[in-house]
Formats: structure tokens, C-alpha cells, sequence
């Protein structure tokens, strides 16, 4: 097999940056082929197909991996309730080694000598994409423009891409009257850069475009079930309608629905890049957030109290190897093994009520339940002799009264 290598597959959403660097990459003398990943985002796929081919791209590939995205990457996230930095559902992370693993696979069908993306040389996706290359193909070569010397001489931001674009008659979306970023795949939709830049801009009803803000949702409960096995969501219904969706994509579209409907998802923080760098970004992830609180209460009625203690610790570990673009990688591959027996017995239905922004929980019933009514109640002697709560308070004690007794010596 003969590499091309002039030959490059470009991650292409048909936006500013990817447009601009698909028109350089050609005038530099590369033979490129676009390649679209569907995953969920709210794009016109035939006519960002339309401007590549436009542009000058070789051949283009538009890539349906929602269903992947759904099954093997948000929802195994969810049985390892994995939050960066206690807040963010890592709706963007989660996405990018999905599609550099098909990006990946497309270049070997192609015989391409290289890969490129986007990504700027501050932010986390660069790291993403390009670690999911290596590991996937250590012989790919990366050719990333927002660390390329030439490219960064002649675009400074976006102000310079707007400007080229212009003069090369790419017609794009962005402004320099809106010029923040967004990313949108099934997941999220995430709002950063521009006028998000300023930590105490307030991100309103103007940049907010997949949920209702809160204080617009129904003045309505909407109640539903979802019902998991081995910590998977397996079915939700809608209890008021008696509706029920038990496809995975179909399920998560619908809560998303559901979620969305109701103000539920929205986020604004300031959070860590792994390249050091602070960043403000705003998100909204209506379906995730459901699940999410759904399977926590759920493993609190099944989970064993000292199992729980062990994942709760590998939790925030999972959730920063996806983050810091470390999907494919023999830690994350350990902690995947560890959290799907943590699931194993995470059976049951949780009861929820979405509420202008909130999910709140009704109730939960499990066949691999833990809570022993009669045991937890106050009102019904047995389970265990009560007086021997005395010894093993005692007992807890021990070190407490050692450590009074050698402060009170010291004073």
C-alpha cells in the first residue's frame, strides 16, 4: 500500500476555521479530503458538502455516528457519573475521540499520509483529536494549521479568518459583530470565545439556543421513569402520556426533548484547560443532566456502601482522562473494567419530576435493592441489637479521645 503524503483528511464542520484552513491546505499544494462527523449537531450536511466540494475538496465523507456516540461513549460516561471539576458533563470531549477514531479510519481507506483538525493551539481539542490519532495510528502524521508557523503569520484569530474568507468568497456564518464559538453535537450545545470571554458577561435568551432559559419553561410538571440494567437506561417513559422509547438514540433524543422542554441543562463556569489555561464556557445539556441524576439515585438504593466509596474515587479520575483527551489510553481501559462491575447489579426504575430547570426525585424500586425498610426503620425493633451501637461507637471513639489527650497535654 502506497501512502499519499500529500494527501490530508480534515475534520470539516463547514464553519469559519475548518473552511478557511480546508482553502489553505489546497493552495499549499495538499490533495484534502473533508470529512463531516454527524454526531447529532444541528447542521445542513448536503450544503456543508456543497461548500467543500466549492472550496476544492478531493472527495467528502458525511459520517452518521450518533447512534455510536449514544451507546458507546455518553452513556458508558453516565455509569461512571463523570463531572470535570464536580460541574461539566464533557459533552464535547466525549465527541472528539469518536471522531477521530473514524477520522482515523478514513485516512487509511484514503492511503492518507495525514490528518487535520482545527483545533486551536490553547484549547483542549487539539489534545483530544491528536492523542486519539497516535494512539489509534502511531504512524499518522498531524498536520495541525493553528500550530503551524506560516498559517499563524497570516492568521492572528478570527478576525483574519473572517477577512480571508471574505476575499475568497466562502460564504460562512460567524460575524465580527458575533464572533463566539459554538459546538453542537447530540449531546450539548457549548457557547465560548468572544464576547463569553468577559467572566461576568451574562449569557441570556440571545445566546442560549437549545434549552428554554428556566424562567420561560411550562408552568407544568412533566413526570417520567427510566429504568436501568447494569447501570444502562434501558427504557423512559413518559408517565403523564404513557409514552415509552427504548432505542438507545431514540431515548436519549427524547430526553433531550424532554429536558430541553423543560429549562433542564444549563451551565455556565470557569474551568481548567489541560494546557493550564482558564476558560469560561457556557452549556446546555438537558438529557445528560436527566440520566445522570436518574443513575446516582438508582445506584443509591443497589450500589454497596464500600463499592461506592471506590467508584466515587475513580469517578473524577474518569472524567478528567476524558477531558484531557485520554480516551484511548490503558488507564482508561482499566477504569472502564472497574466501572462496569461497579454495574453490575445497578438494576431498577427511578421516578423523576422535570420542573422549570429542576429533576427531581419521586421515588426509585430496584430488584437488586440493598434498603431493608424494617432494618432503616425507626418505628420497628430488630435487624440488629441496639444496645451493641454502644461498643462500636466506642470503638470509632478510640482515636478521637488519643488525639484530645495528646492536644490537652500540649496546651
Amino acid at each position: 500500500m502506497t501512502i499519499n503524503k500529500k494527501k490530508i483528511v480534515l475534520a470539516y464542520s463547514g464553519g469559519l476555521d475548518t473552511s478557511v484552513i480546508l482553502k489553505w491546505l489546497i493552495d499549499e499544494g495538499y490533495e484534502v479530503i473533508a470529512y463531516i462527523a454527524d454526531v447529532g449537531q444541528d447542521d445542513d450536511f448536503e450544503e456543508a458538502r456543497e461548500k467543500a466540494i466549492a472550496i476544492g475538496a478531493a472527495g467528502v465523507y458525511i459520517e452518521d455516528l450518533k447512534e455510536e456516540f449514544v451507546t458507546s461513549y455518553i452513556l458508558p460516561a453516565i455509569k461512571a457519573n463523570a463531572l470535570y471539576e464536580s460541574r461539566y458533563l464533557l459533552g464535547t470531549a466525549l465527541a472528539r475521540p469518536l471522531i477521530a477514531k473514524r477520522q482515523i479510519e478514513i485516512a487509511a481507506l484514503e492511503n492518507a499520509g495525514y490528518v487535520s483538525h482545527g483545533a486551536t493551539g490553547k484549547g483542549n481539542d487539539q489534545v483530544r483529536f491528536e492523542l486519539a490519532y497516535y494512539a489509534l495510528n502511531p504512524l499518522i502524521k498531524v498536520f495541525a494549521p493553528w500550530k503551524n508557523r506560516k498559517f499563524l503569520e497570516q492568521f492572528k484569530g478570527r478576525t483574519d479568518l473572517l477577512r480571508y474568507a471574505e476575499a475568497k468568497g466562502i460564504p460562512v456564518k460567524a460575524t465580527l459583530k458575533k464572533p463566539y464559538s459554538e459546538d453542537d453535537n447530540l449531546m450539548h450545545i457549548s457557547h465560548e470565545a468572544g464576547i463569553l470571554e468577559d467572566p461576568k458577561f451574562r449569557a441570556g435568551r440571545d445566546i442560549i439556543s437549545r434549552i428554554r432559559m428556566p424562567q420561560d419553561a411550562p408552568d407544568k410538571e412533566t413526570h417520567i421513569s427510566i429504568t436501568f440494567k447494569d447501570g444502562t437506561p434501558v427504557s423512559v417513559v413518559n408517565t403523564d402520556e404513557n409514552t415509552e422509547k427504548s432505542d438507545p438514540l431514540e431515548m436519549y433524543s427524547w430526553l433531550n426533548n424532554l429536558g430541553a422542554e423543560n429549562g433542564i441543562g444549563l451551565l455556565d463556569m470557569v474551568e481548567n484547560r489541560y494546557v493550564g489555561i482558564k476558560s469560561r464556557g457556557v452549556y446546555e445539556t438537558p438529557g445528560a443532566e436527566i440520566l445522570l441524576k436518574a443513575h446516582m439515585d438508582i445506584e443509591g438504593i443497589a450500589m454497596d456502601r464500600e463499592v461506592m466509596r471506590l467508584r466515587n474515587m475513580l469517578s473524577p479520575v474518569f472524567a478528567e482522562l476524558v477531558y484531557n483527551g485520554f480516551w484511548f489510553s490503558p488507564e482508561m481501559e482499566f477504569l472502564m473494567a472497574a466501572v462496569n462491575k461497579s454495574q453490575e447489579l445497578i438494576d431498577g426504575t427511578v421516578y423523576l419530576t422535570l420542573y422549570k430547570g429542576n429533576v427531581m426525585i419521586d421515588g426509585r424500586e430496584s430488584p437488586s435493592s440493598l434498603y431493608d425498610q424494617d432494618l432503616s426503620s425507626m418505628d420497628i425493633e430488630g435487624g440488629f441489637n441496639q444496645q451493641d451501637s454502644e461498643g462500636f461507637i466506642k470503638i470509632n471513639a478510640i482515636r478521637l479521645m488519643a488525639h484530645h489527650a495528646i492536644t490537652v497535654s500540649r496546651q
